[in-house]
């Protein structure tokens, strides 16, 4: 695992010739060694084209390379951090989620339509998260932030995992998700639980959900 948490709110990753990282702008406290920082005019990996397809899909958050030597220490806004070590699947993540990720993860964007149809559509206008979300596929370790802390979900096939979308923060593995809805005459008179929309997790992975429901 290249990232290693300091605390709730920093993680530490050492930088090594010839292996990249990338971060948000900004995202650097302190470092150690012979280390440069570079914008990232391809906002991370996967080329030109990419780069062009994440700005389209608003999936574009400024990014920065870093190389060298050293130690580097990454938080931002006092925001808390949580590592997830990916082995060769996918992790789907809202793009302004991502403190820091390793330079051998191929990283992309999604069509939410392409996972729960109408609904994963009108999910993405519902929670304020657009249409698109980042993927992240491959080997190597990811920084995430989120309020208030990061709890993992299990999610099986006999168990699948419902969450408020403000609190959802990414998933991976084998799983779709779709937004349901509970709306009744409750919530048309205002008498409601505030619990309205729920995104549906189901098949075989980890959910990770954040201790608010507040956004970044």
């Amino acid at each position: 695992m290249t990232f290693r948490e300091i605390n709730s709110k920093m993680v530490e990753a050492p930088v090594v010739p010839g292996r990249r990282l990338f971060s948000q702008r900004g995202a650097m406290l302190a470092y150690r060694g012979d280390v440069a920082f570079t914008p990232n005019i391809q906002g991370g990996q996967g080329g030109l084209m990419s780069m062009i397809g994440r700005r389209v899909a608003g999936e574009a958050t400024p990014l920065m390379t870093v190389e060298g030597n050293g130690t580097v220490l990454f938080g931002h806004g006092g925001h808390h951090v949580h590592v997830i070590e990916m082995t060769g699947d996918t992790l789907y993540v809202e793009a302004d989620r991502l403190l820091a990720f390793e330079g051998t993860l191929q990283q992309g964007t999604m069509f939410m339509g392409s996972q729960g149809g109408v609904m994963g559509l009108v999910r993405g206008q519902a929670t304020g998260q657009g249409l698109f979300t980042t993927t992240l596929q491959g080997h190597g370790s990811v920084a995430v932030m989120a309020h208030g802390g990061v709890f993992e979900v299990p999610v099986t096939p006999q168990r699948p995992v419902h969450v408020d979308p403000q609190a959802y923060v990414a998933h991976h593995g084998d799983i779709r998700n779709k937004l349901s809805t509970a709306l009744g005459w409750r919530e048309m008179v205002g008498r409601g639980s505030g619990e309205g929309f729920q995104l549906e997790l189901s098949g075989n992975g980890t959910v990770y959900v954040q201790a608010s429901e507040e956004k970044l």
